[in-house]
């Protein structure tokens, strides 16, 4: 038994079934082969987990799954790793003597095999996950459901609440992790991080405001068929208003296809932008939670015998750190680009909201010439003018919120 392991050995207590608990500051490491076979790991999940390491030092990793895991989770989580994608996962561990730890764990493949550092869960969406994970389990063990379809149903459980993709729930629950534990160990977050969870938070604000616009254009719609039967029946009279109605009808068919363009199907410009920002995000928390466990080398280094391969790992995490840093910046040229593009169209949209401007001013004129003869009219020219109102105050605000992500993309380029 080593120094450390006789350390652990008067930690151990008898089956409880309990949860382990361990400060929200506490991060754990790991490092694997190809196989998931446990090549490295510092004193957090040594001590947590309860084994010696001349136990796990060799073991598979599944050496610490708990029962209540569906391998669904873990189907997908070597999906997407052996398709050299990342992985975040909230992950619920068994201890040797049969208690229990939840992580979220950040997992990448590296040259050597698979690296994962891990964090304490501290906010709601882990019961979240835990139900569904409880749900995926029941299916597998009276379902006959196999991992693969188990896997499928997880994400269609993480599309039911509302992400486009599982990328999106890895980056909402890493920041949600990351932001919460920020504020218990009273540790503020990157300046980086800072700034990408502010664009971030803006660009969701701005979709709000672009699906404003298309239930204005959408509830105006009825508009210029209503012209028409106004045009009908003024007979002779009602010539203008037919003329005004076929080119207010052309412009909200404009209006339409640019806010098709802009805000609708998984690579219209906003979803490209939104994404961006999100793999972004992703990007500078998982670079976060890599330097903070190299600092946290410091303890393991300190207390071991031989530091060759600890050491190594430390820097691998400042070599990875790095290379996901620099892979946020690439994203932010994206954004940068995306965002050009953005304030290019919203000149486009202005020019289509100036028409509009333009015919709700000829059906007042019209309206005006025809007295008090019919107040059909007035009616039309009333709702133009609330509709219009408001088209022209969603869309400064749409102005006002690509500026903002440019001053943040500004930022964060000059943090580089």
């Amino acid at each position: 038994m080593s120094q450390h392991d006789r350390q652990l050995a008067p930690q151990t207590r008898p089956l409880s079934g309990g949860e382990v608990p361990f400060d929200p500051g506490e991060l754990f490491y790991s490092r694997t082969d190809d196989r998931g076979i446990i090549i490295e790991g510092n004193q957090v999940f040594r001590r947590i987990s309860g084994f010696g390491w001349s136990e796990l030092k060799g073991a598979p990793h599944k050496l610490v799954r708990h029962p209540d895991m569906p391998k669904g989770v873990f189907y997908l989580f070597w999906d997407r790793l052996k398709s050299g994608k990342k992985m975040v996962a909230y992950v619920k561990n068994r201890t040797k003597d049969g208690r229990h730890y939840w992580v979220t764990a950040l997992t990448w493949k590296i040259p050597e095999g698979y690296m994962s550092v891990r964090l304490k869960p501290t906010t709601d969406l882990r019961a979240e996950v835990e139900a569904i994970y409880k749900d995926l389990l029941n299916a597998e063990q009276n379902d006959g459901v196999n991992p693969e379809q188990s896997a499928e149903r997880l994400l269609a459980k993480i599309a039911e609440m509302g992400f486009v993709n599982y990328d999106a729930f890895m980056a909402h629950a890493l920041r949600t992790e990351m932001e919460n534990t920020s504020k218990l160990v009273h540790m503020p977050l990157t300046p980086m991080q800072q700034r990408f969870f502010a664009m971030f938070d803006t660009i969701s604000e701005l979709g709000a405001e672009v699906e404003g616009l298309v239930e204005v254009i959408r509830a105006i719609r009825t508009v210029p068929m209503n012209m028409r039967i106004l045009a009908s029946r003024l007979e002779s009279s009602g010539g203008p208003i037919s003329a005004i109605s076929v080119n207010y009808s052309q412009m909200l068919e404009e209006m339409s296809t640019w806010i098709k363009q802009f805000a609708e199907g998984p690579d219209c410009t906003f979803a490209r932008i939104k994404s961006a920002i999100q793999q972004g995000q992703f990007l500078v928390c998982a670079s976060s939670m890599q330097s903070s466990m190299s600092v946290y080398f410091d303890k393991d280094l300190a207390g071991a015998k031989d530091i060759t391969a600890l050491s190594q790992d430390k820097e691998t995490l400042e070599r990875e750190a790095h290379r996901f840093q620099t892979e946020a910046q690439e994203s932010l040229k994206l954004i940068e680009s995306e965002v050009r593009r953005l304030s290019r169209s919203v000149l486009d949209m202005k020019r289509y909201v100036t028409g509009l401007s333009s015919t709700r001013m000829m059906c007042k004129i019209e309206s005006a010439s025809l007295g008090d003869s019919d107040t059909a009219l007035n009616g039309i020219v009333e709702q133009l003018d609330e509709r219009q109102d408001e088209i022209e105050r969603r869309l400064a605000r749409v102005v006002e919120l690509n500026s903002n992500i440019q001053g943040h993309s500004a930022m964060l380029r000059s943090m580089s």
